[in-house]
């Protein structure tokens, strides 16, 4: 079976790996540019998908869009019977969809329909699920709402952050894609229809929905730093300085002080109170300045005790 990968990130490379690692026939790779980075923003950085591809001497797609006569003519040549799309990032349109005679199927992470949309691996984590997971299902023009062909389910831990969990259901999903085209090459795969009554969405993180706000609950606290843990980071503010946050769990709570108030900086975190209970911070990146531990920030005299996050 001639497979068609498309993918961009991180979370896309043990997917494709598991299907090389396999003896699949990955006839190409279609994945976002490169993308400039550093201060000067002259340096370009490849997509970790196409690094993979290139060791392997796959051929590799890059548009900035994935529609069009002109682009759908450089797929035909490929000749691909099957597409797999794992954290692309552009919605394909029908033609694209229906190129290859076995169709497009698509890697999700969640258990389908809920959490359907950009970001529901950082969503699990900040709406306080306990079990989440990753579903093979056949991609159709509406958004995470094709048939599902495979489940695979996984408990997340209470002091699990975005990265941790996202390494798992990658290769969860590895694992789970492998199988489903198994299922899908020997004619046994069963695709059965989603509930629309139970779908729920996971919209991509924008900035508000990073913004810590201490009066709430300490578990709220802690599952909004670690949804964003590590990137793009929970944040707030300190003399009115931003400062990102990484490594929440919870911690004792001292009486009669102020939600955002620090009571405890030491080698083992940096302690922080809210409307109920009390948060301990492992990491800080405050504006400008490295990710460093919360002592390494008070030898610098950047925190004290008493002082009060906004």
């Amino acid at each position: 079976m001639r497979v068609l990968f498309w993918g961009t990130p991180a979370f896309a490379a043990p997917p494709l790996r598991a299907l090389l690692g396999e003896g699949f026939d990955v006839v190409g790779v279609v994945t976002q540019p490169d993308k400039p980075v550093g201060r000067s923003r002259s340096a370009l950085q490849s997509p970790p998908v196409k690094q993979i591809a290139l060791e392997e001497g796959l051929p590799v797609l890059q548009p900035e869009r994935p529609r069009g006569a002109e682009f759908l003519a450089s797929l035909r040549p490929l000749e691909p019977d099957i597409s797999i799309v794992v954290a692309y990032g552009h919605i394909l349109p029908s033609e694209i969809i229906n190129l290859p005679p076995r169709g497009t199927l698509n890697l999700h992470a969640s258990l389908l329909p809920a959490l359907r949309g950009a970001a529901p691996i950082q969503a699990a984590i900040r709406e306080g699920h306990t079990r989440t997971g990753v579903t093979i299902m056949r991609m159709v023009q509406k958004l995470d709402a094709g048939p599902v062909i495979l489940q695979l389910s996984a408990g997340i831990t209470d002091d699990e952050t975005y990265g941790e969990l996202a390494l798992r259901l990658a290769e969860l999903g590895a694992a789970a894609l492998v199988e489903a085209l198994v299922l899908v090459d020997f004619g046994k795969a069963r695709e059965e229809p989603q509930d629309e009554s139970l779908a729920t969405y996971a919209r991509k993180v924008d900035r508000a929905q990073t913004r810590v706000d201490w009066a709430r609950d300490a578990r709220v606290v802690s599952r909004i730093i670690r949804a964003h843990d590590p990137r793009p980071g929970a944040y707030a503010t300190l003399n009115d300085l931003e400062v990102k946050l990484f490594g929440a769990r919870l911690a004792p709570h001292a009486e009669s002080v102020k939600p955002g108030e620090v009571t405890s900086v030491d080698e083992h975190g940096l302690i922080v109170a809210c409307g109920e209970g009390a948060v301990r911070l492992l990491q800080v990146q405050p504006s400008g300045k490295k990710r460093m531990s919360p002592a390494e920030w008070l030898r610098g005299r950047g925190i004290a005790v008493g002082q009060r996050f906004r």
